[in-house]
């Protein structure tokens, strides 16, 4: 398998065009073509990383972090960003990052935070904008159910829990082929009446490509008339955090002993405790400040994410119970998450955890 086949794969499971717009992600090092001896999975690539890579025979790194995040002007081993790119460089590995599209996934980061504290009924918390579209299309009659079917087949027409939804009406449609043209109806220097279906259904953005590489092979017209455009509906599927229910509730003491327990935490920085039972969670791996007021708006009892700032914390105001239990420790499974995906996806092929410490945070 070659390093574009691999990354393909882990692109239907976190698709790259649902990753935020600050970040860089993708192949970030090395050939898409070449040849894959082996896969390292890791949260982040270290030197030691590397030397993990080189010993374990892969030529492939796909760390959950970017090692590059800005541009490089020079790459002379100044810092340790150069002396990783250097080192992988040398010795013909790739590395390849897939953060917040994986940040993203439904059944990415977050839905692990969740399955690691026991939580039921889960749903994204800051559904992604924008990432639904909507494809409108005119059909000869004769052909619409090929057409749609292709559609379907490409992965148009699925919302939430329903598939193959569209809409279609009929009309006439006209058109005049020029001495150019070669249509398939009609003749050319006339004016052509045909019985059409303006077909409509929407897609995830991630499946444009596909769309319309099967609405264009199944349209009879050598001229296929199209439109895409992105709605405004809430796609229940991709965005930042997640929330849910405990089985049971607990007090706050209880709860917070689970959470260090479950997340392996060496503490549990929080706000102020509330006396109320803990029932409703919100969760968000990595940085995750920016949710403090949709984790309120939607009834947590609280909010489990990391690297609060001191006057964060202040944004409780006595609403919900904040708990910050570090970036590591919040985003510690993802590695196990993408080699219990990539083992399925390919069974047979050497597929390692990284086991290099990268945590940069000791606590004394």
């Amino acid at each position: 398998m070659t390093v574009k086949d691999i990354t393909q794969i882990l692109e239907e499971f976190a698709p790259l065009t649902y990753a935020e717009d600050f970040d860089n992600v993708g192949l970030l090092v090395g050939n898409a073509s070449a040849e894959v001896s082996g896969v390292l999975v890791t949260l982040d690539t270290l030197e030691n990383v590397i030397d993990e890579a080189i010993t374990k025979k892969c030529n492939l790194i796909v760390s959950f972090h970017p090692i590059i995040f800005g541009g490089l002007k020079k790459i002379t081993g100044k810092n340790y960003v150069e002396r990783v790119v250097i080192k992988a460089i040398k010795n013909d590995i790739a590395i390849y990052s897939n953060h917040t599209a994986l940040d993203n996934a439904k059944n990415g980061v977050n839905a692990k935070i969740c399955e690691a504290l026991g939580l039921k009924n889960t749903k994204i918390l800051i559904p992604q904008k924008g990432t639904i579209k909507k494809l409108t299309t005119y059909i000869p009659t004769d052909n619409l159910e090929e057409v749609k079917n292709a559609l379907f087949s490409a992965g148009a027409g699925d919302i939430g829990k329903y598939s193959n939804c569209s809409f279609f009406h009929e009309g006439t449609g006209t058109y005049k082929a020029n001495e150019d043209a070669n249509p398939v109806k009609g003749e050319i220097g006339k004016t052509h009446k045909e019985r059409e279906a303006m077909l409509t259904c929407i897609f995830g953005k991630n499946e444009e490509r596909a769309i319309l590489q099967a609405l264009l092979k199944t349209h009879p017209y050598e001229e296929v008339a199209y439109d895409i455009q992105t709605i405004e509906n809430t796609n229940q599927d991709i965005g930042m955090g997640m929330i849910g229910v405990l089985e049971n509730e607990m007090n706050e003491t209880d709860f917070l002993s689970h959470l260090k327990l479950k997340m392996n935490a060496n503490l549990v920085r929080h706000s102020n405790l509330l006396g109320r039972k803990i029932k409703k969670v919100a969760v968000l791996g990595g940085s995750g400040s920016f949710a403090i007021g949709a984790a309120k708006a939607a009834g947590a009892d609280v909010f489990v994410t990391a690297d609060l700032k001191y006057h964060q914390f202040y944004e409780a105001e006595n609403q919900i119970v904040l708990a910050d239990i570090g970036h590591f420790e919040t985003e510690q499974f993802t590695k196990n998450l993408l080699v219990d995906y990539l083992t399925k996806k390919i069974p047979n092929f050497a597929i390692h955890l990284s086991e290099s410490i990268t945590n940069p945070i000791n606590y004394f």
